[in-house]
């Protein structure tokens, strides 16, 4: 059985890997000229951990992240409005959580892809998928097309064409806030604790997730109504205008972050849907969820459609259609709840309210964090073989 994988992301990538190693044949078609290295870094949280060992590269991972400890909330003049044990989900779930800059986790996949012999075709840019017969057909800008077995729709949340054909529609909504992200290293700046730091303002937001004791990836958010043009030569007096009031380290991580390593993202997401096949096409990651990183697990949500895809085929190779139905079945719950929940905190984070945003860091120091910890844990391990 032939699959062609249309996106070399995280999605895509792990998806092949988890595949080929069933003996799955597999090729992946990627539109960029390279690895794509967009986002600064991610959590990969402890169910994603499960599927990266899976993967055979959790030891990889784990040579260039850091082993976070707290999630610690403050609020924007340093205050301390909460504090939740990083280290108890682990024990719970009975895996790590490891921060990663994107790029690493990307090169570790291509290097796990290239391991077993998977091909990664890149400038291959889908113009359009056609029905012929029953199944589907793939057309590319460089005027190539492609006709397997199974088509799996990786091609992200901006442009999916996948999600288009198998959904009509493929806009995703802008959600009225901006962030900029990037990656800091100091030699004179340590990160004793590895602890993410999470502040809290009036409609403005800045973390700081700490990779090693002098390296970590950022984000700094804002509302904004409406989206202009980007010019990065003005992100760091845009961030300082916003963030100068800010907590010194703040002020001093946007202003040593090289203007090379600073991304400005107006975020969008998807409303969950409920059809994720038609005739031999099947959506994942981005394509068909995208939560906002409010919601700490879309790579991580990603990584576990890889894993599901993957045993769903395996159990069903001589009925596709009810490998993808078992499939959406799986995910679909888990990933709308995922999603509206990182929409219910942006929501609260990014709300302009003065007022609210006092109750909301009151209510933050109420939160009782060992339940919290207890519920992130059994949401994030449903649907998978680990403990919580």
């Amino acid at each position: 059985m032939n699959i062609g994988i249309l996106g070399g992301g995280i999605g895509g990538l792990s998806t092949a890997i988890a595949l080929k190693q069933e003996g799955f044949d597999v090729s992946v078609y990627e539109r960029h000229s390279k690895p794509t290295e967009i986002g600064a870094g991610i959590v990969c949280w402890p169910n994603a951990s499960f599927v990266l060992e899976q993967l055979g590269i959790l030891g990889e991972v784990a040579k260039v992240s850091g082993s976070l400890n707290y999630m610690n909330r403050f609020s924007n003049t340093g205050e301390s409005i909460g504090s939740l044990n990083i280290n108890e989900l682990n024990r719970l779930m009975k895996y790590p959580s490891y921060s990663i800059i994107r790029k690493d986790l990307m090169r570790i996949l291509i290097r796990r892809t290239i391991e077993l012999n998977i091909n990664v075709h890149y400038q291959h840019d889908v113009t359009g998928l056609s029905d012929n017969h029953g199944s589907t057909s793939v057309k590319f800008s460089n005027g190539k097309s492609i006709k397997p077995d199974i088509i799996i729709g990786a091609d992200g949340r901006m442009r999916s064409l996948s999600r288009k054909y198998v959904n009509g529609s493929n806009t995703p909504i802008y959600q009225g806030f901006i962030n900029w992200v990037g990656v800091f290293e100091s030699k004179s700046v340590n990160f004793s604790d590895l602890s993410v730091s999470d502040y809290w303002g009036t409609g403005e937001r800045f973390g700081i997730v700490p990779i090693s004791n002098n390296k970590a990836y950022w984000a700094g958010g804002v509302v904004s109504e409406k989206m202009s043009e980007v010019n990065p030569s003005k992100y760091k007096s845009e961030l300082n205008s916003l963030f100068s009031s800010w907590p010194d380290i703040i002020t001093r991580i946007i202003n040593e972050t090289p203007e090379s390593s600073i991304n400005k993202i107006y975020v969008h997401d998807h409303d969950p849907i409920d059809k994720w096949h038609k005739n031999n096409v099947i959506l994942l990651g981005d394509a068909a969820h995208s939560p906002l990183p409010t919601s700490g697990q879309g790579a991580c949500q990603a990584l576990e459609d890889a894993w599901h895809i993957t045993r769903c085929l395996k159990e069903n190779i001589n009925n596709i259609s009810k490998a993808f139905e078992q499939f959406t079945e799986l995910r679909k719950s888990k990933t709308s709840g995922i999603t509206m929940g990182g929409r219910q905190l942006a929501s609260s984070i990014f709300n302009q309210d003065v007022e609210f945003c006092k109750h909301r860091n009151l209510a933050s120091k109420n939160t009782n964090y060992q339940g919290a910890v207890i519920g992130m844990a059994k949401g994030w391990s449903s649907g998978l073989p680990i403990s919580a």
